[in-house]
């Protein structure tokens, strides 16, 4: 069986696009988005810097754009070999397409929307997120908590990331949790928590005027790990869960009992490939990181796919 992930903020690097836009569809596809949302899609996806695809209401977008290119030319309108979908927190709105329940356009403009809301809802905030690398994960998740913080992102294979003030994130750097180090991450603020939640119903007034199809391919959410059958719901997980935590961990378990035995990660890939092989190294990944990629993955795709 084989899965279709995508991935989250901070995968994007400065380029990552344009290999993929020497393709003449994919060139049209990101100038009508670009068009639909107001960004210049293009630019950023070339020729900006780190530090301006490291916006939130820059890289969001980004990302969204690169995983359905990727997924496009490699798949196109046939998803399926697709046995299940899944993304990282803003990844889930790619996978919402692959899944069948946005389209291309309302994806664009619920992630445009997401990430220009969850940048005012950071701004002055000063807060931000550190990943705990190492340690047992209960002790991790205790110490998080007693500093006063938030388990955002438990990514499984070892890496929980916490979020809130820079003080407490300073403080947990300073005594780690037993076994583990702390590294601060490049993001503008508090993601995933209580910071966001200024956010959320900006979104879910966008999110209930766009058509949500029940999905095609089974969708695994980030909340709980559950696979959600019903379109609306998985679009009010989506809007919801910008202020709660986002458990990977269970996403990949939850991969794992269903049988998946390859994950094909699309652009900018590598993260989650490297989170699932190291949390469930008996299933196998391919990450698609540009054109070069397409007919190793559609080998990898046929030993994979389908039920």
């Amino acid at each position: 069986m084989l899965a279709l992930l995508a991935p989250g903020q901070g995968s994007q690097t400065p380029g990552f696009l344009a290999p993929w836009l020497e393709d003449a569809n994919a060139a049209e596809l990101i100038g009508n988005w670009s068009e639909v949302i107001g960004l210049d899609l293009k630019r950023l996806g070339t020729v900006a810097d780190a530090d301006e695809i490291r916006d939130t209401a820059n890289a969001q977008p980004l990302l969204v754009a690169g995983g359905l290119i990727g997924a496009g030319r490699l798949f196109g309108e046939n998803h399926s070999s697709i046995s299940y979908t899944a993304g990282h927190s803003v990844g889930e709105i790619t996978a919402t397409v692959f899944a069948g329940v946005l389209d291309g356009d309302s994806a664009m403009k619920l992630v445009a929307a997401r990430g220009a809301q969850m940048a005012i809802a950071a701004k002055g905030s000063e807060t931000g997120m550190s990943a705990v690398l190492g340690g047992e994960r209960d002790v991790v998740v205790a110490a998080i908590n007693a500093a006063g913080l938030t388990a955002a992102n438990e990514n499984g294979a070892g890496q929980i990331v916490a979020a809130g003030s820079l003080t407490a994130l300073a403080a947990l750097a300073e005594n780690p949790p037993e076994g583990s180090r702390v590294r601060a991450l490049a993001v503008s603020g508090a993601f995933h928590t209580s910071t966001m939640v200024p956010a959320v119903s900006h979104l879910a007034a966008l999110a209930a005027s766009l058509t949500a199809t029940d999905p095609a391919i089974p969708f695994i959410s980030n909340k709980d790990g559950a696979v959600v059958e019903n379109g609306r719901e998985i679009l009010d997980r989506i809007v919801g869960q910008i202020a709660g935590p986002v458990r990977w961990d269970l996403c990949i378990e939850t991969m794992a009992k269903c049988g998946v035995t390859g994950i094909i990660e699309v652009p900018p890939a590598g993260t989650l490939a490297g989170l699932v092989k190291r949390a469930q190294g008996e299933i196998q990944t391919f990450a698609l990181k540009g054109p070069e990629d397409l007919e190793a993955a559609q080998k990898f795709m046929a030993e994979h796919g389908g039920n």
